[in-house]
Formats: C-alpha cells, sequence, structure tokens
C-alpha cells in the first residue's frame, strides 16, 4: 500500500512482535535516512496491532489483507499486487518469508487444490460487515474473535479485549416516585 503496510504475524512468545517490528522499524529508518540524506522518524507513530483470535476470523483478515489493493483501486486482480502473499497462497509462487498457516493448509490435500479454494474465496469478497469489524477492532487496537475468545482473552490479561462504543455508558433514567 502507499502509505501503511498489512501484516499477520504469529509468534510463540509474549511480546516478540512487539520487538520485531521495533527493531524493523529502527533498522529500517536507519537505511532510509542514510540512503536519503536525511534524519528524524519515519513513522507517524507505533504500529497498531490486533490480537486475532478463532477460524473464522483468521481466514477472513487474511483475505482482508490481500484484498486491500483492489479495495484501493491500485490492481484489478489480487495477484497483480507484487507486495501480497497471494500468489504463495493461489499457488503461483514460494517465498521463504510467509508461512501458510495450518487453516490455510487445510483448505486442500495439495498447493493446486488450496489454490483453487483461495482463489474461490477471494472472488466471493469479504462482507461489508467484516470490512468494518477488521478496521474498528485494528483501529482501536482490541481483540478481534468470537465471544468465547474474547472472554478468554479477558481472563488471562485481566482487562477488557471488545470493542466498546466510545465515551461512558448512558446513564439510565432515575426512575420518577411513585404518588401513593
Amino acid at each position: 500500500m502507499g502509505n501503511h503496510v498489512h501484516l499477520l504475524l504469529a509468534a510463540a512468545e509474549a511480546g516478540a512482535i512487539s520487538r520485531a517490528m521495533r527493531t524493523i522499524g529502527q533498522s529500517y529508518a536507519q537505511y532510509f535516512n542514510r540512503r536519503h540524506g536525511r534524519t528524524g522518524t519515519l513513522w507517524q507513530g507505533r504500529f497498531k496491532s490486533c490480537l486475532v483470535g478463532d477460524d473464522r476470523y483468521l481466514l477472513t483478515v487474511v483475505r482482508y489483507i490481500e484484498l486491500n489493493p483492489v479495495r484501493a483501486g491500485m490492481v484489478d486482480d489480487p495477484a497483480a499486487y507484487p507486495w501480497s502473499s497471494v500468489r504463495v497462497h493461489l499457488g503461483e509462487r514460494q517465498e521463504p518469508w510467509v508461512v501458510p498457516h495450518p487453516l490455510f493448509m487445510a483448505l486442500g490435500r495439495d498447493t493446486r487444490q488450496r489454490g483453487e479454494v483461495w482463489r474461490r474465496l477471494l472472488l466471493e469478497g469479504i462482507a461489508a460487515d467484516d470490512i468494518v469489524a477488521i478496521r474498528r477492532h485494528l483501529s482501536r487496537e482490541r481483540a478481534l474473535g468470537e465471544a468465547r475468545f474474547l472472554e478468554e482473552v479477558e481472563e488471562r490479561l485481566g482487562h477488557s479485549v471488545a470493542c466498546r462504543p466510545p465515551g461512558r455508558p448512558a446513564r439510565k433514567p432515575a426512575e420518577a416516585p411513585s404518588r401513593n
């Protein structure tokens, strides 16, 4: 994308993704600044993250990422966008930096079959309410998943991870005193 990057990452230990993003941000900024004779930061701020749970949402988020250049009007076919994992998922190429998730691998018995299933899923697109949910959860950095997953995460972290409307909850009107 012209002004942002989408990554779907999995880590074996807590904090690994934050450390990796910090290293990437620092290393790339130094490289870019040296190459272009400039100083200062490159990024507007810290990266945004969203914990993605359960099968339904994981594959939906992968499709969201791979269809983003199409939604942005950059390409008509997601496979035409050069900075994407989509050609790996379609079975058209291999990249060492793309490790297909076990859920993706379960889509078919071999690369060709998985590619065919994935192409059909991409052609189906994503429901508008799923796009809204992904964007809302990412912008608020909240966990995305079914209620059971959210409950498990809240229990482990000890605080709410659900997306709620901004602001305080509305007060319930006080009951009028009875005139008896």
